[in-house]
């Protein structure tokens, strides 16, 4: 298999808008494929309703079917795997927490609140648009727009990345994700308290038909990608637990989508429900307390807190840690004494 391939393998398909467009408030009700082909140039209406049936037009970020009718005000997305044709990656001189720096690669601590390379309405901005900057000419795999780039986290996701800076280290570090040799753990805060101390998550990933921006577990082999996810229970706080996870497979929100399956969402994950507050306490102002610990860290509670893979040019293992964010640490301090007096 490519290298190519096992870059494809390890990281899911990004969306790129390609055309948006919003139905006028006088707009009769219309076929939306036929609706498009009188926007879209050069766009019969055969291709119109191939993208509709792989869901790359959704309606008010929803998925339709061909024959949906347009409504008035109604916004039409069309998203398609590849980057725009006039997209370019300007460098940006945005900081970069680097943890470890060699000839062949670096570690990068990300921040939350960054997204990692241009996609969807996130040209600017990005942990690339700062590699370009302060590295210049990074390797990548094709013309995806991902220079250097093995794996990624999502924007709200703080902690460590690996990044390729020869094409020789991006080969082996993608043959090793693919390997799944790759040492990789996260520390996540969940909503309730699980049954078990520590468990696997096994079953096929793949976007969720009610919403494509999620992902979702499901037990039917024919569906989506194989993930597993490892957890351990690291403490609980009886309304919430801290647990670390272990990943086997890189999918689009595995953890998040994985702990929701569970019934255990991310705290304050918003996509996967985790800003929903959960009964778990009968102390009085509990919610007063949970909307304060939202206002503190108003993003999922994840962070990738150790990396390890085999140098390429070394071969030796190379093990990275890096301290949990001061707003997780801050909603962990408030958890715990919380619990304690919950059970004094």
């Amino acid at each position: 298999m490519s290298t190519a391939d096992n870059l494809e393998e390890i990281q899911e398909e990004e969306l790129y808008e390609h055309h948006s467009f919003k139905a006028d408030p006088g707009q009769e009700f219309m076929r939306i494929d036929k609706w498009l082909g009188d926007r879209i140039a050069n766009a019969s209406r055969t291709k119109i309703q191939a993208a509709i049936e792989a869901e790359c037009v959704v309606v008010n970020d929803r998925k339709v079917k061909s024959n949906y009718k347009i409504k008035p005000g109604d916004v039409v997305r069309v998203l398609l795997p590849d980057p725009p044709r006039d997209t370019e990656i300007h460098g940006e001189d945005l900081p970069l927490d680097i943890v470890y720096e060699d000839e062949e690669l670096l570690v990068l601590n990300k921040q939350a609140g960054m997204v990692v390379h241009p996609g969807c309405n996130n040209y600017d901005g990005t942990l690339v648009n700062a590699l370009v900057f302060h590295f210049g000419q990074l390797p990548q795999k094709d013309a995806s727009h991902r220079p250097g780039l093995v794996h990624r986290i999502d924007k709200d996701t703080s902690g460590l990345l690996v990044v390729g800076k020869t094409d020789f280290s991006l080969s082996h570090l993608g043959k090793q994700f693919f390997d799944h040799s790759i040492h990789r753990r996260y520390w996540a805060l969940v909503w309730g308290d699980l049954t078990e101390d520590t468990g696997t998550i096994r079953g096929q990933m793949a976007r969720d038909p009610k919403d494509r921006r999620r992902s979702k577990h499901f037990d039917d082999p024919e569906i989506g990608k194989l993930a597993i996810t490892h957890y351990t229970v690291l403490e609980r706080f009886h309304f919430c637990t801290l647990v670390e996870c272990r990943l086997e497979t890189g999918r689009t929100h595995q953890i998040r989508a994985h702990m929701t399956h569970l019934g255990h969402p991310l705290f304050s994950d918003d996509m996967y429900g985790g800003r929903e507050i959960r009964k778990g306490s009968a102390l009085p102002r509990y919610k007063q307390f949970m909307a304060n610990a939202f206002e503190i860290m108003p993003r999922q509670a994840l962070h990738a807190k150790e990396l390890g893979f085999i140098h390429p040019k070394t071969g030796e293992y190379r093990h990275f840690e890096c301290p949990i964010p001061s707003d997780f640490q801050q909603v962990l301090d408030k958890m715990r004494a919380y619990a304690q007096f919950d059970h004094s």
